[in-house]
């Protein structure tokens, strides 16, 4: 069974917010003119390119991957070895804009991620993002029974 992580978005949510715009424009545009075409395809690459992690229980890989327009994955499988753990590790991300009049837009973002480490301890990537630590140590004990690894304290 491959399961789907889906982790953050590339440009951010208000690269993401921007890209929308963008590509609504593009398709109002497209009846009017070609270059609608053009805002089409660069809206959807910033609008809907996010992270994926996907985790294939049965033959122990796992892939992080780059989601170009949304549907294009890309990125390589990787084995999970008996010795790999995991760990779990706060996030907290900031994003700013800044607008024509120099106002900045802060959106924070703090999260807890399950992070696969190797068995040197050296962290590989992350592999979940979860909202509260109490569902991070229960995804944790979940992940690491389906994949034979040990948890990381």
């Amino acid at each position: 069974m491959i399961r789907k992580n889906k982790l953050d978005k590339s440009f951010g949510p208000v690269g993401s917010a921007a890209g929308l715009v963008v590509f609504i424009i593009g398709i109002a545009t497209t009846f009017s003119s070609l270059f609608g075409i053009f805002l089409i395809v660069i809206g959807a690459f910033v609008g809907f390119s996010s992270t994926i992690i996907f985790i294939d229980t049965a033959r122990r890989k796992i892939k992080f991957s780059n989601t170009i327009l949304g549907i294009i994955p890309l990125g390589r499988f990787i084995p999970i070895d008996t010795g790999m753990k995991i760990g779990i590790k706060e996030s907290n991300v900031v994003w700013t804009a800044y607008s024509q009049g120099n106002r900045s837009l802060d959106v924070e973002n703090k999260d807890f991620r399950l992070i696969l480490f190797d068995s040197d301890g050296k962290e590989i990537m992350p592999v979940k993002k979860v909202n509260s630590l109490e569902s991070a140590i229960a995804e944790r004990r979940i992940l690491c029974s389906e994949l034979g690894l040990t948890e990381l304290d």
